[in-house]
């Protein structure tokens, strides 16, 4: 692949992204830090205290910040990686790169702030006395692999679309809210058992492959979830996500097609 020749150029870019994000920042790196403790605090007391959900989901906390974990680290991919190209237009009409370069440098500036807030997330199950020192530990790798390349396959191909139609990005924003809500990040699976189990509602909304990066990262991360027969976990989870890895890696090959399909014309039209 060309930009296996350019891996140098990549990490300047990646290096680029994170510093840009908090140019002229004092507090610099904790800002990232900053946005999902917010919505820690906003869903744990409006959704586990006031409606009651912390009573019902063991160690909530944790269970929120686990889900967030998984769904920053996406979102910031889908978002990022969606104005990679347009952000970069000078670049792009002035040298010559492989224009995949951009929307994967995105992906590693979100990689880091993942890793960021995965350190907090450790340290927060360490100190409350939740370690996940157990066998479920294998589902995040599963995890965080799903999430990479579903995100990353979408990121190419939304970052080329954008560059023709500047409509995707403001249309990114209301799908990731919308699709927020179609994932147990608040809210626990059983909730979701017990509303469609059974049925091909549920296995719809097991098809997605968010909702899958974050089951796996619950059930690796989220002791509690792990110990209480409570809980709901849909059955052969890992080979759900195994099965959801394999397609996504298909759609990451098909991305970067349509992606090389469409950069011909990125310089004329930026």
């Amino acid at each position: 692949m060309e930009v296996l020749g350019h891996r140098e150029l990549l990490g300047r870019l990646v290096s680029r992204e994170v510093r840009a994000k908090y140019k002229n920042s004092s507090l610099g790196i904790v800002w990232s830090l900053m946005r999902p403790l917010a919505q820690l605090l906003i869903y744990y007391v409006a959704i586990g205290q006031f409606l009651g959900a912390a009573r019902s989901i063991p160690d909530f906390a944790i269970f929120v910040f686990t889900g967030l974990t998984a769904w920053s680290l996406y979102s910031e991919i889908i978002t990022a990686g969606t104005n990679s190209i347009v952000n970069n237009a000078g670049l792009v009409k002035k040298v010559y790169v492989p224009r995949e370069i951009f929307p994967l440098a995105a992906v590693g500036a979100s990689g880091f702030n993942f890793v960021v807030q995965f350190v907090i997330l450790v340290v927060a199950t360490v100190v409350l006395g939740q370690a996940p020192l157990h066998a479920d530990l294998v589902y995040l790798p599963l995890s965080i692999a799903l999430i990479l390349i579903f995100a990353t396959a979408l990121a190419l191909v939304l970052s080329a679309l954008n560059v023709y139609l500047r409509d995707v990005q403001h249309l990114i924003e209301i799908l990731l809210l919308v699709l927020f809500w179609a994932s147990p990040i608040v809210y626990s699976m059983g909730f979701v058992h017990s509303a469609i189990g059974g049925t091909v509602l549920e296995e719809l909304y097991l098809a997605n492959p968010v909702t899958l990066g974050v089951l796996g990262m619950q059930k690796a991360m989220w002791m509690s979830g792990s110990e209480d027969p409570a809980q709901y976990w849909p059955d052969l989870l890992w080979l759900r996500m195994l099965v959801a890895i394999v397609i996504c890696g298909i759609l990451l090959l098909i991305g970067q097609r349509i992606f090389s399909r469409l950069q011909s014309n990125f310089a004329q039209e930026l």
